[in-house]
């Protein structure tokens, strides 16, 4: 795989390549769950979603509507930023929802210990080039960072996400995987302010979240913020350029990887949601690391 490195931090450190060429079946490997859970990105060279001939016009990003950033399938099943006709929607829905299924399949069989504690989020397609984006340095993904919801506090819960690089033309996706999630968290940690519940509270009452905001969710936004507002951090952070190859797929805890994504065109992403307790190592979290770095619970009922 090519790459590059700054500060001596490789590919080879962050990402841990898999040898599957199926969505289903792979065998449980603890080695490998104890990476994911370490914030190492799982990358399938070999394992490509296979867009059928009929869904080839859906590879267009004309495709998506002008106000709309992706394409979603909600859980329900409704689709959600599309542009087209009838049969398009429909025929987006099947091809969105069949890698909604087999993204579930990749993750059931090698990590049993998650079954029946996952939480399905909406699937997205992103049709649109990455360097075409015209964003706030807050919401520019170019820059890296940790995943935090600002309106959707979850109290520690994970995001692990499913990605697969479905470009015709074999073009790459290429992201930058950082440092190690608790060396990002020493150096910012001191620079954050107080959490206030009543403040929190507020934002609540406001509908500005959709429930209260944790202190562990207060800490992961000024952590998400941080690393995006710091110039100089973005260029000197130990870090390696990831080509993630057209026809493969990966896997990682995106709240926990510290990751930016530089260019790449047509991908299809599935989220889940984890409680921590769920986890192998339920100790490797962000939500424990950040809770032993602060010396205290950050949520009101530390998962157990």
């Amino acid at each position: 795989m090519a790459c590059c490195f700054v500060r001596g931090l490789s590919v080879e450190s962050q990402i841990v390549e898999m040898e599957a060429v199926h969505w289903h079946g792979v065998q449980a490997n603890a080695a490998w769950a104890a990476a994911l859970e370490a914030g190492k990105v799982l990358y399938f060279p070999h394992l490509g979603f296979q867009v059928l001939p009929q869904e080839a016009r859906l590879i267009d990003p004309g495709i998506l509507s002008p106000n709309s950033r992706n394409i979603s399938l909600d859980a329900n099943g409704a689709l959600h930023g599309a542009s087209g006709d009838l049969a398009t929607v429909q025929a987006l829905g099947t091809m969105i929802g069949r890698f909604r299924a087999q993204s579930q399949e990749l993750i059931a069989a090698p990590l049993p210990h998650y079954n029946g504690h996952l939480r399905l989020a909406p699937t997205s397609y992103r049709p649109m080039r990455v360097e075409s984006r015209r964003q706030s340095w807050r919401a520019d993904d170019r820059r890296l960072h940790v995943d935090a919801f600002p309106s959707r506090p979850n109290d520690g819960e994970r995001i692990l996400r499913v990605f697969a690089n479905v470009n015709p033309a074999g073009v790459a996706r290429v992201w930058r995987v950082g440092e190690p999630f608790e060396t990002v968290a020493r150096r910012f940690v001191p620079r954050f302010t107080r959490y206030s519940k009543w403040q929190a509270g507020a934002l609540r009452a406001l509908h500005v979240t959709k429930s209260l905001r944790s202190e562990y969710d207060h800490m992961m936004l000024q952590l998400h913020d941080a690393m995006k507002s710091d110039l100089d951090y973005q260029k000197s952070a130990g870090q390696a350029t990831v080509p993630f190859a057209a026809g493969s797929a990966w896997v990682c805890f995106s709240d926990q990887t510290s990751h930016a994504v530089m260019s790449g065109q047509y991908m299809l992403e599935q989220t889940l949601f984890l409680a921590p307790q769920h986890l192998y190592d339920p100790q490797s979290s962000p939500l424990a690391i950040l809770s032993r770095l602060a010396g205290r619970p950050l949520v009101a009922r530390q998962p157990g």
